[in-house]
């Protein structure tokens, strides 16, 4: 594929914008660690809410939905679609927790729930297991990514790609922080899209492919457009839809999706101006992320199958990439070399938007672990704030160095992402249940945390997943390692939970007052305080997660609802389209009633 000025033009005016807004903000950035990670909690909701769609734009996420939906089909996509459940329950009752804790991370709410040795430990702990291990698998996950597209678009070498990537986007992570991130994925999430619906208008319309109705009616296609699983494959059913609605959404920690909110999400709530503000935009970042977004993707792995109809056309055409890495991700890559001039540099410079977006939040949310979490804990309590500055960038181009070399390593997507599935399987429901429920303490989360990733580790490298989840021989059906790395783990952290002590009532009675979480798992402890005249009860507002349930639930159908209206226009079946349109605007109002009955509303 050859590009030319124009395309050039478009890719380096694009580089060159983000490097000026890296170089604009350093000054201010730099001044102190909160500006550096949290830009002074000055952040509105909109600019926010754009950064964490930018954010979750990244380049291996149209790769993973090319593989999903080649492999498994449309409905392939509810092992994420699932996520949605938990991202409106961080909109209506876990946003406003988060940015009334006034944390620096995320994490430094372990010593401010927990107390002791155990609280100091998690964190520390924490703050290398999910800043530097999750982070850098996560991240060479992305460039992984980006070496497939470099690679089949521009016939890279995989070491060329990931130095040439890289080192803009260390540059200006390391100068910037969180506000030149921030502010460039203002930039960045236009561009994105621009290249991702403009990338599918112009490839489903390309002649060998022959319009939306001949791809609609393609035989490599028909079978793959459903957005539900068939409901009469009681496999596909469970293992597409069921586990994740029922178990995974609440069960499972994985980045951008933990339940209860956390990492790069909850650290733009933390950052935003008040809790209002950090309700919209996690409410934005929802509409965007699940309704709207996936669709151009979705059509062109679509048209892809009309292409490129399985993995070895795509070897045949594209006979220098190698054989590990090989696989029905390469497809979306694949199809981005047929574009024109022009649109070809929009849709290069798009993905290079979406690498640079995810890369850059990645690094600064888990050097913000290692100052925080660990450095200024660990080795240096007295650090100055400019100190703490210098750590983080350094950190920064640590981080990016050893996920550099991970990606070169790695050989698809998808089995990054089930590995992730897997090591946080279990784990959910502490997240969810530890601002409610007084008698989680540390050691809950400490054996949560061991325990699924023991068995995740012990079901990937050992026999006992065949022993276990074999087709026919197993013990088990083959679709519930997940749910048994859910069950185990949810029996040991439960039983670590009771027969260890409680946090102190110091510690407890410290939380409450400082968070009001209020309903009847704090009972307890709220009796006992009345009890010896302790004053820890400050509002006699009524609790409002019932009502934030209520407005969860309202959101999810909403934002499914406008997902399955997208899709169901796209596919020419207006019959159901109007009917979900209308559903979209039930929904609307129903949340709109609710969410006016809420407290601090935006």
């Amino acid at each position: 594929m050859k590009l030319e000025l124009l395309d050039y033009t478009i890719i380096f005016g694009f580089f060159a914008l983000v490097l000026f807004i890296g170089i604009y903000v350093s000054k201010k950035s730099g001044q102190n660690s909160t500006e550096y990670f949290l830009s002074g909690r000055s952040m509105p909701w909109w600019l926010l809410g754009l950064s964490m769609v930018a954010t979750t734009f990244s380049t291996d996420t149209p790769n993973l939905v090319t593989d999903l939906v080649r492999s498994n089909g449309v409905s392939g996509n509810w092992g994420w679609w699932c996520f949605l459940l938990t991202g409106m329950l961080t909109v209506f009752v876990y946003a406003k927790l988060w940015r009334k804790s006034n944390v620096k991370t995320d994490l430094e709410f372990y010593e401010l729930r927990y107390g002791g040795k155990a609280a100091s430990f998690l964190r520390k702990f924490r703050a290398i297991y999910l800043g530097v291990l999750f982070n850098v698998i996560t991240m060479a996950s992305v460039t992984l990514a980006a070496i497939k597209i470099g690679g089949v678009m521009l016939g890279l070498d995989p070491w060329v790609t990931v130095v040439s990537a890289g080192l803009i986007t260390v540059i200006f992570s390391a100068l910037g922080g969180f506000k030149g991130v921030v502010y460039s994925d203002f930039f960045l999430f236009f561009m994105a899209m621009a290249g991702a619906i403009g990338a599918a208008y112009y490839l489903v319309n390309l002649p060998e492919v022959g319009g939306l109705q001949a791809v609609l009616e393609n035989e490599n296609v028909k079978d793959k457009l459903s957005i539900l699983p068939d409901f009469s494959d009681k496999k596909a059913l469970i293992t597409a839809l069921i586990i994740p609605l029922a178990v995974q959404w609440w069960s499972s920690w994985y980045p951008g999706g933990e339940p209860g909110g956390g990492g790069y999400i909850a650290q733009r709530m933390l950052a935003a101006k008040n809790e209002n503000h950090a309700i919209g935009a996690t409410f934005f970042f929802n509409i965007m992320h699940y309704a709207l977004r996936p669709w151009p993707w979705i059509l062109v792995a679509l048209a892809s199958l009309v292409v490129y109809p399985d993995v070895a056309s795509i070897h045949e055409a594209f006979p220098n990439v190698t054989e590990d890495k090989l696989g029905h991700d390469l497809a979306y890559s694949a199809m981005m070399t047929k574009l024109p001039t022009g649109l070809l540099g929009v849709v290069l410079a798009s993905l290079v938007a979406a690498y640079m977006s995810t890369i850059s939040t990645q690094l600064n949310w888990g050097s913000s672990y290692i100052v925080y979490d660990f450095y200024k804990q660990q080795i240096n309590p007295e650090a100055s704030e400019k100190q703490m500055v210098n750590v983080g960038r350094i950190s920064t181009v640590l981080l990016m160095v050893l996920s550099a070399f991970l990606a070169l390593a790695l050989q698809d997507a998808m089995g990054v992402f089930n590995l992730l599935l897997s090591f946080g399987a279990g784990t959910g429901l502490i997240f969810i249940l530890r601002w409610f429920w007084w008698r989680i303490n540390a050691w809950s989360e400490i054996t949560a945390m061991f325990s699924s990733g023991i068995l995740a580790v012990l079901l990937e490298t050992t026999p006992l997943r065949g022993y276990l989840f074999a087709p026919d021989t197993g013990i088990f059906p083959e679709w519930a390692d997940l749910p048994f790395i859910m069950i185990v783990t949810s029996i040991i952290w439960l039983t670590a939970t009771f027969v260890t002590q409680p946090e102190s009532k110091e510690v407890l009675r410290s939380f409450y007052l400082k968070i009001q979480p209020g309903g009847p798992g704090w009972a307890k402890v709220v009796d006992e305080a009345e009890v010896e005249n302790v004053e820890i009860v400050k509002t006699n507002e009524k609790w409002s997660v019932p009502s934030g349930i209520k407005a969860m639930l309202s959101g999810v159908v909403l934002i499914y609802s406008i997902m399955f209206a997208t899709g169901y226009w796209i596919y020419g079946e207006y019959q159901l389209a109007i009917i979900l349109t209308v559903v979209v605007a039930l929904s609307a109002f129903v949340l709109l009633k609710v969410w006016q009955g809420m407290k601090n509303v935006f």
